[in-house]
Protein backbone atom coordinates (compact mmCIF):
# COMPACT_ATOMS: atom_id res chain seq x y z
CA UNK A 1 0.00 0.00 0.00
CA UNK A 2 1.95 3.05 -1.21
CA UNK A 3 1.92 6.09 1.06
CA UNK A 4 3.26 9.36 -0.35
CA UNK A 5 3.75 12.34 1.97
CA UNK A 6 4.27 15.81 0.52
CA UNK A 7 5.39 18.74 2.65
CA UNK A 8 4.77 22.12 1.08
CA UNK A 9 4.78 25.72 2.28
CA UNK A 10 1.36 27.19 2.92
CA UNK A 11 -0.06 29.52 0.35
CA UNK A 12 -1.53 27.35 -2.38
CA UNK A 13 -5.22 27.23 -3.12
CA UNK A 14 -7.34 24.19 -2.33
CA UNK A 15 -7.62 23.60 -6.08
CA UNK A 16 -3.83 23.60 -6.49
CA UNK A 17 -3.38 21.14 -3.61
CA UNK A 18 -6.10 18.88 -5.01
CA UNK A 19 -4.54 18.95 -8.48
CA UNK A 20 -1.15 18.03 -7.00
CA UNK A 21 -2.69 15.14 -5.07
CA UNK A 22 -4.29 13.88 -8.28
CA UNK A 23 -1.01 14.07 -10.20
CA UNK A 24 0.91 12.29 -7.42
CA UNK A 25 -1.75 9.57 -7.32
CA UNK A 26 -1.55 9.13 -11.10
CA UNK A 27 2.26 8.95 -11.03
CA UNK A 28 2.19 6.22 -8.39
CA UNK A 29 -0.49 4.35 -10.29
CA UNK A 30 1.62 4.47 -13.49
CA UNK A 31 4.85 3.36 -11.85
CA UNK A 32 3.92 0.95 -9.05
CA UNK A 33 2.03 -2.30 -9.34
CA UNK A 34 -0.92 -1.48 -7.06
CA UNK A 35 -4.63 -0.79 -7.06
CA UNK A 36 -5.84 2.85 -7.13
CA UNK A 37 -7.73 2.44 -3.86
CA UNK A 38 -4.52 1.37 -2.11
CA UNK A 39 -2.67 4.62 -2.80
CA UNK A 40 -2.51 7.14 0.03
CA UNK A 41 -1.40 10.76 -0.44
CA UNK A 42 -0.91 13.07 2.52
CA UNK A 43 -0.17 16.78 2.11
CA UNK A 44 1.28 18.68 5.03
CA UNK A 45 1.30 22.46 4.80
CA UNK A 46 3.91 24.30 6.81
CA UNK A 47 3.63 28.00 7.64
CA UNK A 48 6.20 29.99 5.69
CA UNK A 49 7.52 31.33 8.98
CA UNK A 50 8.32 27.78 10.12
CA UNK A 51 10.42 26.67 7.12
CA UNK A 52 13.98 27.93 6.80
CA UNK A 53 16.66 27.48 4.18
CA UNK A 54 20.09 28.98 4.70
CA UNK A 55 18.92 30.50 8.02
CA UNK A 56 16.14 32.48 6.34
CA UNK A 57 12.50 31.54 6.52
CA UNK A 58 10.49 31.43 3.33
CA UNK A 59 8.60 34.47 4.63
CA UNK A 60 11.87 36.37 5.16
CA UNK A 61 13.12 35.41 1.69
CA UNK A 62 9.92 36.73 0.16
CA UNK A 63 10.28 40.01 2.08
CA UNK A 64 13.80 40.46 0.69
CA UNK A 65 12.78 40.00 -2.94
Amino acid sequence: MPLVEVTIAQGRSADQIRAMMHEVHEAVLRTVDTQPEHIRVIVREVPRTHWATGDLTIAEMKEQS
